[in-house]
């Protein structure tokens, strides 16, 4: 009887260290947070060796009372795999080294996920989350509605600053994609013309232009998005609304854009593609990248990664971070007859969609 007691009492107390684990895993955030605003990856990269508390706190210009929460701060963001640490031959003090983690958020490598981190923990979006509670009782389309009085596409076009950051943070995510863009060079062989629905400042197109000058690229997006970019070559900028029309055309990519739209307006725009390029008069596709939550091979890092993110799009938008049987529906309602997915982008997947 009292083995069984002791191991009720061995699961309660473990199932209360998970509860409070998840409950304060917003501090992980919340310290990385700190650390960016802090520079302190710079910092780290810019001395060329692990650097030591007493260097940190020196290069930071801390109050050195402030020495013992600095070190608690790093020793958290160590255990998360952050940053690592290491001891030289002969010194005294543990010192503090970048992991792959950390280099991702060093401002001028390529690539960098700086300025993305910095809008995903951005009050404005952290708050949409904190409201969901509220959203679920409410009529609101979205939690960012509830948090914000209006969506996030509106909050964006009435905020400046805002605009500025959120599109600079978009440009920093699509930094990942350059690094293998030119790998799948062969994807958008083929085609006349390629359009880059919500492809911002052409990043993207840009790369694919350049690798196959054949090709003529055509970045389409809000006209306030598009309206300084110059064109150049076989790449054109298009202000205009992907829910009104599409250009003409054999291909068309979609990066990181259909996530964020709800199963209607996805369809309503997939159908558009189709009839883009039914009015061609040749077969093209729609090449997309985005995620696909596949829980029963994703690795573990993978899956709460992609299951993060859908709970993300669930607080600021309609859309959603889809299963292949979600994708496979969209495509079917629009009058694709058939796909292909291949996860080669580490979270996100590259699917082409055929008529």
């Amino acid at each position: 009887m009292a083995m069984n007691q002791s191991n009720v009492d061995a699961d309660l107390f473990q199932a209360q260290a998970h509860l409070y684990k998840h409950v304060l895993n917003y501090l992980t955030s919340m310290c990385l947070k700190s650390a960016m605003q802090l520079n302190i990856p710079d910092i780290i990269h810019s001395h060329g060796r692990p650097t030591t508390l007493p260097e940190l706190l020196s290069a930071l210009h801390i109050d050195p009372a402030k020495s013992c929460h600095l070190y608690r701060l790093m020793r958290l963001l160590v255990h998360s795999g952050f940053f690592s640490t290491s001891k030289s031959d002969g010194e005294e003090d543990v010192g503090y080294d970048l992991t792959p983690s950390s280099r991702l958020l060093l401002k001028n490598n390529i690539p960098s996920l700086s300025s993305y981190a910095q809008l995903l923990l951005h009050p404005v979006m952290v708050h949409s989350s904190e409201s969901l509670g509220d959203w679920f009782r409410s009529n609101e389309p979205t939690p960012f509605h509830t948090a914000h009085e209006v969506g996030l596409w509106e909050y964006i076009s009435q905020n400046q600053e805002f605009n500025r950051f959120f599109n600079e943070s978009m440009i920093g995510d699509s930094s990942m994609m350059d690094l293998v863009i030119k790998d799948c060079k062969s994807v958008f062989e083929g085609f006349d013309t390629l359009v880059d629905v919500g492809g911002g400042n052409g990043s993207v197109a840009r790369i694919i232009s350049e690798s196959l000058p054949h090709l003529q690229c055509i970045v389409l997006d809000l006209p306030h998005v598009v309206q300084n970019l110059q064109d150049s070559g076989n790449l054109k900028f298009i202000g205009g609304d992907m829910f009104q029309s599409m250009p003409p055309a054999d291909s068309f990519l979609f990066k990181l854009v259909l996530h964020a739209y709800s199963d209607e307006d996805c369809v309503k725009v997939l159908k558009k593609c189709r009839e883009a390029i039914a009015s061609k008069g040749k077969e093209g596709k729609v090449i997309i990248i985005d995620i696909v939550i596949n829980e029963e091979k994703d690795e573990a890092d993978l899956k709460d990664a992609k299951l993060f993110f859908d709970a993300f799009m669930m607080a600021v938008v309609t859309g959603r971070e889809r299963e292949e049987k979600e994708w496979e529906k969209l495509f079917l309602e629009a009058g694709f007859s058939h796909y292909k997915i291949t996860p080669v982008f580490g979270l996100r997947s590259l699917i082409e969609v055929y008529p």
